[in-house]
Parts: structure tokens; sequence; C-alpha cells
């Protein structure tokens, strides 16, 4: 396992970090698997470990709660807050009503008295950045978290949180967690230029684009993953963006292939050799995936592969666009973009 300094925080953080979003009902995982993939993958070198209070409606946090239980200091630990937690209109959002009362329930899920990390899980356009900063800059100096970072903002937001926070005289975000795979490259063009120019660390989720890249989608078998279950209309092949996709696999899979790797080698290698970026969350919903994905911990790609990969996938590019979570609200909303 390679080790990385994360952004300017000078915490040392494993190359691949676990996440848990499959813990519980979202990926059908119990409790003695979640601890068994926690245990291997302390074992296997990883010492971060990124949660979210929605995952599983609280679930996910209550079970990683009970896996690091009595090794605590031994864990970089994240969460993240914003996504609804009810019906209750201020139940979610990025306010300081809200945040305060998330990270309580937050570190009472997880059994923890802090954080090591507690990142914004969306942009909140109804919230400024002033008020956002300001509440967690007193959460911090409060003991409750160590650090704080955004997640999934646009490049535009995370230039004017970097100025708000200077602007104020508050704490900063000093990481990003942006979406990042060979088959969705468009962080390349602004959101990794922006960190890099800011300093701060960037953990990529979904380096496996969804299970594309697992291996486990190819020409002419069914798909059968877990995500196909009930995000079907992000693998039906009637779909232009995902029939781009699958032949971008199979392409893929002739250069993994040839270099003796794994399509899950491939992946993972590909986005931590990019110099902005910290780790890669890997997701596993069982231990044979965790140790499949540890495989691609020391993973360093030839020059000529990442070549090959990009006169597959040209930097830049997304093979799927309608799916970015970064997007202006105003490209999706007409009423925001007309007088």
């Amino acid at each position: 396992m390679q080790y990385r300094t994360l952004g300017r925080t000078g915490v040392q953080v494993s190359s691949l970090a676990l996440g848990a979003m499959n813990f519980g009902r979202i990926g059908r995982t119990t409790q003695d698997e979640a601890t068994a993939i926690v245990d291997a993958a302390l074992e296997g070198g990883i010492n971060v470990i990124d949660t979210a209070d929605m995952y599983s409606a609280g679930e996910s946090e209550e079970m990683v709660g009970k896996a690091i239980a009595g090794r605590r200091d031994d864990i970089v630990l994240a969460t993240k807050a914003n996504m609804p937690m009810s019906d209750e209109p201020n139940h979610q959002g990025s306010s300081r009503r809200w945040l305060v009362t998330a990270l309580d329930d937050s570190l009472r899920r997880l059994g923890v008295d802090h954080v090591d990390l507690y990142q914004i899980h969306r942009w909140d356009p109804n919230t400024s950045d002033e008020e956002t900063l300001s509440a967690l800059t007193d959460l911090q100096r409060a003991g409750k978290i160590r650090y704080f970072g955004s997640s999934t903002f646009p490049a535009y937001r995370i230039v004017q949180a970097q100025w708000a926070a200077r602007e104020h005289h508050l704490s900063r975000y000093v990481t990003e967690q942006p979406s990042y795979s060979i088959l969705q490259r468009g962080v390349e063009t602004h959101v990794l230029p922006v960190t890099e120019q800011y300093g701060l660390g960037v953990l990529v989720w979904s380096p496996l684009a969804s299970g594309w890249l697992s291996g486990a989608i190819r020409e002419g078998q069914d798909v059968t993953t877990n995500r196909s279950t009930f995000m079907p209309d992000r693998f039906d092949l009637a779909v232009p963006a995902n029939r781009a996709r699958l032949e971008a696999v199979e392409q893929l899979a002739k250069v993994a292939d040839e270099a003796g790797l794994t399509m899950i080698q491939l992946a993972l290698g590909f986005v931590t050799a990019h110099p902005g970026v910290t780790s890669a969350l890997i997701g596993p919903r069982t231990p044979d995936h965790l140790h499949a994905q540890l495989a691609a911990a020391d993973t360093v790609l030839s020059a000529d592969v990442l070549d090959a990969v990009d006169a597959i996938v040209a930097p830049g590019t997304d093979l799927a666009p309608h799916e970015k979570h970064d997007t202006p609200p105003a490209l999706l909303d007409p009423s925001l973009r007309r007088r």
C-alpha cells in the first residue's frame, strides 16, 4: 500500500480508501460482512474509512462504528452530511442548524467523539458559503471534527468557497471528493486543476464506474451486478451512452490483458496515477470484492498503458455526461436560465 499526504494537512492516508456506502440495505451487506471487510482492509494497509449519514439512512455509520470499535485511533474516519435524512425540509442541506444536528447524530451512530474528516455531500445552492464554513469552523474548534471538505462540488464552487474562507477569516475545505474513472474523466478539465491549485486532498469515488470497470460487464454477457438491479437505466445497452461505455470497456480489456493486469488493477491504477488524486475510494460489498480490489494497491501503470487508455477515452471526456453530479443547476432547470 502506498501512503500520501492528504492535501496540506500532514495526515498520511492510503492510496486506496474504504468506502462504506454498501454497508447495510444499499448493498445488502450484513454487520458480520462489514466487520470482515474492515478487518481485511486494515490488514491490507488501508487506513481511511469513508461513510455518510444518508447511506442506508444511517445504517452504514452504525455498522462502521461497530466494526472499528477498539481501534478508532488507527483510522482516518470520514463521513458526510447534506443529503435529506427525512421528509422534514430542514433535515438536509448545509445550514448551521442542520449541520450541528447532523454531526451529533453521526457521532452517536459511529460511537465516537470526533471524525477526522467531515464532508459536505453536495453543494447547497440555498445556503451561503459563509454560513456553512462558519458552522464547520465552530465544530472544528469544538473538537468534533479535525478537518472538513467538500464532495462533488463544481470547480467554480470550490474556488468560491476558498475565497469565502479567506474573506471571512474562516477555516477552509481541505479536501474534495469527486467522481472519477477512466469512463468519466470530466473532472480533469476543471476540478482537478483547481484542487491542485489550492492544495486540496482528493478522494475520488466510483473509480470502477459503478461496476463497468470491474470485469463483470462484458460484451455478450448478461449484466447482473448489484448496481444494475436498482439502476437498470445505467446499464441498458439500448442507451447510446451505455453502448459507448461497453465499447470502451472491450478495448480497455485488451489493454489490461496485454499489460498482465485485471480490469480492476487498470481502473484503480489509472485514477491513482493522476498527480491531483490522493486516494481512490473502493466500495466492496463482500470480502471477496475487497481482496480483488486490494490487489491493485501497488499497481503502477506504465506510460504506454496510460497512453493506450487516453487513446480509448480522451482526457477530460465523460462517456455518460448525463450522470454527472456537479452540473450547475441552471443546466438542469430551464427556469433558472430565463428571465
